[in-house]
């Protein structure tokens, strides 16, 4: 995924959201806008539907952000770039939230298909078909990509929303790990048929979809075995994580960022053994947090679903 802070402009900051767009954006946009189908009068039209396409995205991935933080997410940035956007949400290790964090995004093109059916039919109704054969040929296809859009994120393949929403579905019955393995496995048999299909229309972009959709798949499957692993180990009793609620597990599992050294923090109170290092803030395992050592309140041993 693209990183908001490597080759992005800020745009504008909404509700603490960080919204990005990518260099390489107007290289694609540029490129698009000139190959497009003349279906317009001059070339400012194209420009206007590139914009329209750029707004439904953001919407979207707006849906994504307000959703993850309306469940006691984290969602600071969001990042546009030629293959869609990113939000890079952080929504709390429950299969409820995930979904919802997720589901959130593809309501808003569900939302969006009334609102543009209707001002399609009314500028119809107004006969802007032969009055303004522009705006009216605009209207349908930003529908259009509205449709496509909505279609496309919700094919159930990871990463994309519909593999996504599957994953956080499993997640219910058997858990977080495994259903992370079980959505990266169906992934992948999505990717090689975009590999298939890229090679079958000579499409460049479906070629470079499957190759973001394998490494993210790749990913995941790793993300799940490194989860399993974890749920097996021992946990430590008197401290659970601020966030999640899930005790830490006992080890040398948190790496010491002057030395290099792996060691247990728990037990070491907060400072690694090789360097004496002190660290303000300890990281949950299991849900990403940084809290201090201080905030892991005691509480009874939760184990962690796998």
């Amino acid at each position: 995924m693209p990183s908001a802070r490597q080759g992005s402009i800020r745009l504008f900051r909404f509700d603490g959201i960080d919204l990005f767009l990518h260099w390489s954006w107007f290289l694609v946009a540029a490129f698009e806008i000139s190959n497009r189908t003349r279906r317009y009068s001059s070339l400012t039209w194209n420009v206007l539907e590139y914009l329209a396409l750029f707004l439904i995205v953001m919407l979207h991935e707006f849906g994504h952000a307000l959703a993850c933080r309306q469940v006691g997410g984290t969602a600071n940035q969001i990042v546009l770039w030629p293959l869609g956007g990113v939000a890079y949400v952080n929504p709390p290790p429950r299969p409820g939230a995930t979904l919802w964090s997720i589901a959130a995004g593809p309501l808003v093109n569900v939302v969006l298909l009334p609102v543009l059916f209707v001002a399609g039919i009314l500028s119809r109704w107004l006969g802007w078909a032969g009055a303004m054969p522009n705006v009216y040929a605009l209207l349908r296809a930003v529908w259009f990509i509205n449709l496509v859009l909505l279609i496309f994120n919700m094919l159930p393949i990871y990463p994309l929303d519909g593999g996504q929403i599957l994953r956080s579905l499993l997640w219910f019955v058997i858990g977080r790990a495994r259903s992370l393995m079980v959505a990266a496995s169906i992934g992948l048999v999505g990717v090689a048929g975009f590999i298939i299909l890229a090679f079958w229309i000579h499409s460049v972009w479906f070629a470079v979809l499957a190759v973001f959709m394998l490494m993210n798949c790749w990913g995941g499957l790793r993300q799940a075995q490194g989860l399993l692993r974890l749920a097996k180990l021992p946990r430590r009793e008197g401290f659970a994580c601020p966030r999640c609620k899930t005790a830490p597990p006992v080890g040398n599992l948190w790496k010491c960022g002057r030395c290099g050294q792996p060691f247990d923090t728990f037990q070491t109170g907060a400072v690694c053994p090789n360097c004496t290092a002190q660290f303000a803030v300890t990281q949950c395992l299991d849900c990403g947090e940084l809290r201090p050592l201080s905030g892991w309140i005691v509480s009874t041993l939760v184990p962690a679903k796998v």
